[in-house]
């Protein structure tokens, strides 16, 4: 144990309502000047205590000036010096602290003599991590650290707790526990009775280092609601909660491609800053896979490295059959952002797959494209600067990755002018974009524009926002004859078009009082105009998406991207409704357009904005404190009110039981276009929980498209993709359950059939 020096006590004047407060000091001998206490709340002293005596202040100040010192502030409802013995004691919520260490205590005593300072009865030691120590007994040391102590629980910060017969300070400031155990799990249920914790780590000997925040285990044995069910030699966790080097827990799972696979992982913590993580995959049915991760967190950012290997035969990219042997196979996904300076900053990802289905085979994801990106920034006050690029690599049988384009580079500038023009503000852009197919229409498109916005509140309450555009376009594309849909291919060589716009957006809130709460009413209208532009002319690489909706019915331009501009004038009318009562809000969209101008317009039949009078389009949201969330879209054909789209999205429950369904269909009649074929889908989950801490789930999606709606699309109207089921453990600490899913779609060697997973979490384990 380590010494404790003779304490120096110097009692000084304050003011509490029910302590007298006093600063303690440290090292030398002891010191006792003159204190007061609040006379409604001080005792007297024991009879058996003597008179305090006084001591001179220069006395004090030249005892604390022979060697350095602790400073220790406490306050107390009594405090008594016993001179025959040599002993002060203060008693009654005795509180002391110093730095950010405290304790409390029914009593503490300083011997003079033996210099031994004792905390005693529901003492509560915390240290400068937030670290709590509970015990009846605790010798204090003379770095106001805790020394020996009896029948002891800390509560660390991070959320463990650790119990202990016994315990000692070693000399180099490390605790040494005897007959300890370990848990994340509370120890006191929500009735304020005591519980058994799930899970709990049994020790012989427990090392605590404060210094390194670490927890060292000897002869550790993991007990599963009181089983003993596995050793875990070498284990240790950290006190602050951060990770620490070893295996993590193993994945068990079985499935229709691999058969039984059997995985784990050893976690290296290498600095506080960087970390690596390898895993091994061992299957019945397949060759085995290995993966790593590398994590690293710099002055300047972070980014993450992951990869998986294997060797096993490949399969066709149009087929999906095997067509040779064994060949190496493998993913690798990086990623990371750096902030160089205020304005500057820099974001990229990598996702490379070997083929196209070995992420669904060993499932890892079910993405069906992979996105490889950079973005250079720089954004301050009134500018914005980006140089972007990205490449696609499609996982989709069938599809040619010759026609997926390769953006690079994509330039974006734009600037906002402090002075105002007009009453308004004016935005300048600048941008530039070079599209590269290696079996497709190559396209390279730049333009220049100015924006100018003037926003202004009238007398009456209208919002009334008016908007001037201009903007000059530069294009060259060749291969165009290679773009299968004509009006997406443009004339090949050199295009040039202007576009011109002009807008007027009213809008006049109404606010009152209905059906006990606050509603809005807030009608809308604008007016939009641009003359006639040289659409077909141009390609068309990233405005084809088109569909009426809520969100795009009043933006000036309708069209998703820069390549296609909606000319002519139109009107669109709108109104948006919100009620909010205690509990509720009521949310709702409702509007149209039309357009005066009756020639052609570019925007294909079927999206809601090819004749003259739009379809009715509308959003409707209802929440109920976190418990019911609902959003529902719709389109609604303008001659015969035949539903468009319909796209419904509903949340009912809490967070232990709950019901999700997810319903969406596209009735828009349009065969010409690739990107704009009717769908239907059906999603759907739920989880019910019983017994406190169990819940079984369930989920699932389902193709309700039929060939009328899209003929490449073999379902007679139902197709399931995907189901799920399973049952799951979980309280404040523990976490395991079993789940079965079913896929009813082949991809190559990733094949139909059932895959059952079983998986287990422990909290505040350095397990994941």
């Amino acid at each position: 144990m380590s010494p404790i020096s003779q304490p120096c006590l110097q009692a000084m004047p304050g003011r509490l309502s029910r302590s007298a407060v006093t600063a303690l000091v440290l090292g030398g001998s002891l010191c006792i000047a003159p204190f007061a206490v609040a006379q409604d709340t001080a005792r007297q002293p024991e009879a058996e205590a003597q008179q305090i005596p006084e001591i001179e202040p220069q006395d004090t100040l030249e005892t604390a000036q022979d060697q350095p010192s602790r400073q220790i502030d406490f306050e107390a409802r009594t405090l008594s010096y016993d001179n025959e013995n040599d002993v002060v004691t203060a008693s009654g919520d005795v509180v002391l602290r110093s730095d950010d260490r405290s304790v409390r205590a029914d009593q503490v005593t300083w011997d003079r003599r033996s210099g031994v300072i004792m905390a005693n009865g529901n003492v509560r030691f915390v240290d400068e991590a937030g670290n709590q120590l509970y015990t009846e007994s605790v010798e204090l040391t003379d770095e106001f650290e805790a020394g020996a102590m009896d029948d002891l629980l800390v509560a660390l910060r991070a959320g463990g707790r650790l119990a202990a017969r016994s315990g000692e300070r070693g000399e180099d400031g490390t605790v040494i526990l005897a007959d300890a155990a370990y848990s994340a799990c509370a120890v006191v249920g929500a009735d304020g009775c005591p519980k058994n914790p799930s899970w709990r780590i049994t020790a012989d000997r427990v090392t605590y280092d404060p210094e390194n925040d670490r927890i060292s285990f000897n002869g550790a044995v993991l007990e599963l609601f009181g089983a003993r069910i596995l050793p875990l030699p070498g284990l240790a966790v950290r006190t602050d909660g951060a990770a620490v080097s070893g295996f993590l827990v193993p994945d068990l799972r079985v499935s229709e491609s691999n058969g039984v696979e059997v995985s784990g992982e050893y976690y290296w913590r290498i600095d506080d800053n960087k970390d690596l993580t390898l895993g091994t995959y061992l299957y019945t049915e397949a060759n085995p896979m290995v993966s790593a991760e590398w994590r690293h967190l710099t002055s300047r950012g972070a980014y993450q490295i992951t990869g998986y290997a294997t060797h096993s035969r490949r399969i066709s990219d149009f087929t999906g059959v095997p067509t040779s042997e064994a060949d190496a196979r493998g993913y690798l996904f990086a990623n990371g952002r750096f902030q160089f300076t205020p304005e500057w900053s820099f974001t990229g990802s990598v996702r490379l797959a070997s083929d196209r289905t070995f992420l669904r085979r060993y499932d890892i994801s079910r993405d069906d494209r992979l996105r490889s990106t950079f973005d250079l920034e720089r954004i301050d006050d009134n500018s914005y600067f980006s140089l972007a690029g990205w490449a696609t690599q499609t996982l989709r049988l069938g599809a040619p990755q010759g026609e997926v384009p390769v953006a690079l580079p994509a330039i974006d500038y734009r600037l906002r002018l402090d002075d105002p023009v007009l009453g308004g503000k004016i935005q300048l852009q600048a941008n530039s974009l070079s599209l590269v197919r290696k079996d497709g229409q190559d396209t390279q498109r730049a333009f220049v524009g100015a924006q100018w916005d003037l926003k202004r509140l009238t007398g009456m309450g209208q919002v009334v926002t008016l908007t001037s555009l201009v903007r000059g376009d530069l294009y060259h594309s060749d291969g165009n004859s290679l773009t299968s849909t004509a009006i997406y291919r443009g004339n090949p060589g050199w295009e040039t078009r202007g576009v011109a716009l002009g807008a007027i957006d009213v809008e006049w809130p109404f606010v009152g009082e209905a059906f006990g709460g606050t509603q809005v009413l807030k009608p809308r209208l604008q007016l939009v105009a641009t003359p006639p532009i040289k659409n077909l002319a141009i390609p068309n690489e990233d405005a084809r998406a088109i569909d009426l909706e809520d969100s795009n019915l009043f933006a000036l331009n309708r069209f998703p991207g820069y390549d296609r501009v909606e000319d002519g004038v139109r009107l669109t009318y709108g109104l948006d409704w919100e009620l909010l009562r205690p509990g509720w809000r009521v949310k709702t969209t409702v509007g149209q357009s039309y357009r005066f101008d009756r020639d052609p317009v570019i925007l294909p039949d079927g999206t809601g904005l090819s004749e003259r009078v739009s379809d009715v389009v509308g959003r409707t949201e209802v929440r109920f404190r976190d418990q019911v969330k609902l959003t529902h879209r719709f389109r609604l054909d303008k001659d015969n009110l035949a539903i468009r789209r319909n796209e419904f999205d509903a949340t009912l429950g809490n967070e232990r039981t709950y019901a999700e369904i997810g319903y969406l269909r596209l009735n828009r009649d349009i065969d010409t276009l690739e990107d704009l074929q009717d769908r239907e889908e059906l999603r759907a989950a739920v989880r019910v929980a019983f017994a406190d801490y169990w819940s079984v789930f369930g989920s699932g999606v389902f193709n309700l498209t039929d060939r009328n709606e899209d003929p490449t699309f073999g379902s007679d109207g139902f197709e399931p993709i995907r189901t799920r089921l399973g049952i799951a453990y979980q309280d404040d600490c523990l976490e395991f359950g079993l789940t079965w899913r079913r896929d009813y779609v082949t991809a190559g060697d990733a094949e139909r059939g059932d895959t059952f997973q079983l998986f287990f979490a422990l909290r505040n384990l350095g397990f994941r």
